[in-house]
Parts: structure tokens; C-alpha cells; sequence
């Protein structure tokens, strides 16, 4: 090889290793920067629930430690299933997200086939929110006290009207595990969300359902529906009512948990950045007030961790599968 053709070896070798760098220090750059552009939190229900309500109030605080603006879409149908997928294909750049709850978890059994991994095609941020479901009937429902509710489902389930918002719900999960510890089956009705179902109780139309606390709270306070009991395993500081566990279902517990998630292959700094935007919300005094008003619990510092909300849809996933396996439910 002649002296100039060492020369140009060089060169050539020495330009794709600076342009091997320039694309490095690009891709360090470009998550560096994060956000550039607006960052859509996807919630696959529909607007003005308790979902896109939490989704909405940690979105105005996140925008504002991240830099940037911080919207809110819904993308409801199938199950959440269809806002989920949209997730599951967007680019890992952590400018889509999602906000789900038990929903992400029980997919998974309820349906042969989905268009994404629930646990694979994800980057957990970490858990925002955990709260309790209040089962509720109509005012004049003849029961003064769960055991007796209780009992009435057991000798005649099926003459009792169970309002839910579709199979698979947290409302249809939470009445699908009362009849399953009971041995009962109640007459059930599906609604295209809970607000239609509460409100054909509060007209007494139907006899039972079991609703998010954030949902139901002004409707029992204001005296429209009466309420039994809630489904902690610890009783709820505003409603001075007794767990279901303790009526009568032994360790029984549904909560209702939101988790904020990013695609798969989202880097590894912009998951912590998102981190640390919600972990500050969960710090700001302002949510903390609004979250205690819906009577649901902010995550813990421990419960905000990327690794403790993957254990925890996994622990849930499999949860899940045998109570709807035993139900032999399945979405369409």
C-alpha cells in the first residue's frame, strides 16, 4: 500500500468514527432534551371519569416539571384495549404514554387475542394512585346490614339486578367476585359506564353496583344511594362503612390502581425524567388535597418505581386469570 493510500485509509477510518460519534452524542442529545415537543397521555376510557380525572390532574403538574406541556387524550372502546394498542405501537420516545388501571391487568384473560403484550410491549414509570370501590344499591333496598345483603344474594341472587359498565370493568370484576365467594349469581346488566349504571340505581331502576368511591361519593353523601360497604382491606376515612372482608368474605380486596406506562425500548433517561416528574407530583400539595377530596390513596415513593409497578401488573395479570377463568367470562 503507497504512502497515499495509508493516508486515505486513515482519513476514511478516522471520518466514520467521528460520524459514529456525532450520532451517539445526537441520540444523547436528543433524549437529553426530552421533552421536544408536547407529551399525550393516553386514557383508553372515555372524559370525565375517575380515570381521565387522575390522568388530567397529574398531567397540569408533570408539564410543568418536565418544561413542557403535558395533554390528555381518551381513546376509549374494546375494553381500553384499542387506547392501550395505540401505546403499544407509538414511538419510544417517551412523548406517548398511558394511563391505566386493573384493566391492563385482566386483558389478558378476558381476551383470546390482543394486539399487543401487556407486560412486554411496555416501559413502567411507575404506579400513581390506589382506591377503593364502594358497593351501593338503591335507597330502598331491603337490607339494613351487609350480612344481610349478603344473604339475600345467596338465597335468591338471581332476582337481584347487578349493574356494571361491561365485562371486564373493575364494577363488573368487583360484583364477579361477591357472587364468586357467595356461590350466587345475580341477574346482571351491563351499562356503557358506571355514570349511566349509578344513575339507574339512584332512580332505583337497578339494585346493586360497585363503584369507584371517586364516582359514587357525592351520591352517597347526598343521601341518593345507600351504601354497604367498601372493598380495602382497611376501612376509608370518608365513608364510615365496614370492609367486605370483615362482612362476611374473608380476605376479601379490589382496588381500583392507576399506573402511567411508556412504550417498549423508551431510554432509559426519559423513563427516569418521567420518574421524577411524577414523583414530584405526588409530592405537590395541591394533588394531594384533590386525591384525598376523590378518596383515593397517591402512590408511595416505594409504589412510584418503575420495578414496583412491573411486579405488580405481573402479581395482578395472574390474579386475574383464575377468577375469570373460573367465571368462564370472555370479552368479545
Amino acid at each position: 500500500m503507497s504512502g497515499v493510500e495509508i493516508f486515505r485509509h486513515i482519513r476514511r477510518r478516522a471520518a466514520l468514527a467521528l460520524g459514529a460519534a456525532a450520532l451517539v452524542l445526537a441520540g444523547t442529545g436528543a433524549a437529553g432534551a426530552f421533552p421536544t415537543k408536547p407529551v399525550t397521555i393516553i386514557v383508553p376510557f372515555a372524559a370525565g371519569g375517575p380515570s381521565d380525572t387522575i390522568a388530567r390532574l397529574f398531567a397540569a403538574s408533570m408539564g410543568q416539571t418536565l418544561g413542557g406541556q403535558v395533554i390528555v387524550e381518551n381513546v376509549a372502546g374494546a375494553g381500553s384495549t384499542i387506547g392501550i394498542g395505540r401505546v403499544a405501537k407509538a414511538a419510544p420516545d417517551g412523548h406517548t404514554l398511558l394511563v391505566s388501571h386493573i384493566s391492563h391487568a385482566t386483558t389478558a384473560s378476558l381476551y383470546k387475542t390482543l394486539t399487543y403484550d401487556p407486560v412486554g410491549d411496555f416501559a413502567p414509570v411507575g404506579m400513581m394512585t390506589d382506591g377503593a370501590f364502594v358497593l351501593v344499591s338503591r335507597k330502598d333496598f331491603p337490607a339494613g346490614s351487609v350480612a344481610e345483603l349478603f344473604q339475600k344474594i345467596k338465597a335468591g341472587g338471581e332476582k337481584i339486578s347487578y349493574a356494571h359498565a361491561g365485562v371486564g370493568s373493575g364494577s363488573h370484576l368487583c360484583g364477579l367476585m361477591i357472587q364468586n365467594a357467595l356461590g350466587a349469581r345475580m341477574n346482571e346488566i351491563p351499562y356503557r359506564g358506571t355514570g349511566p349504571a349509578l344513575s339507574d340505581i339512584v332512580s332505583g331502576k337497578v339494585d346493586l353496583l360497585c363503584d369507584q368511591i371517586t364516582s359514587a361519593l357525592p351520591q352517597i353523601q347526598g343521601g341518593s344511594v345507600k351504601a354497604h360497604a367498601v372493598t380495602s382491606k382497611a376501612p376509608v376515612a370518608a365513608l364510615k362503612l365496614p370492609t367486605v372482608a370483615e362482612s362476611g368474605i374473608k380476605d376479601f380486596e379490589i382496588t381500583i390502581w392507576h399506573g402511567l406506562y411508556a412504550p417498549k425500548g423508551t431510554p432509559a433517561d426519559v423513563i427516569a425524567k418521567l420518574n421524577g416528574a411524577l414523583k414530584a407530583a405526588l409530592k405537590d400539595p395541591t394533588i394531594l388535597k384533590r386525591l384525598d377530596t376523590l378518596s383515593t390513596i397517591a402512590a408511595t415513593e416505594k409504589q412510584a418505581n418503575p420495578d414496583f409497578l412491573r411486579q405488580r401488573l405481573v402479581a395482578e395479570i395472574a390474579n386475574w386469570k383464575g377468577i375469570i377463568e373460573k367465571a368462564g367470562i370472555k370479552a368479545e
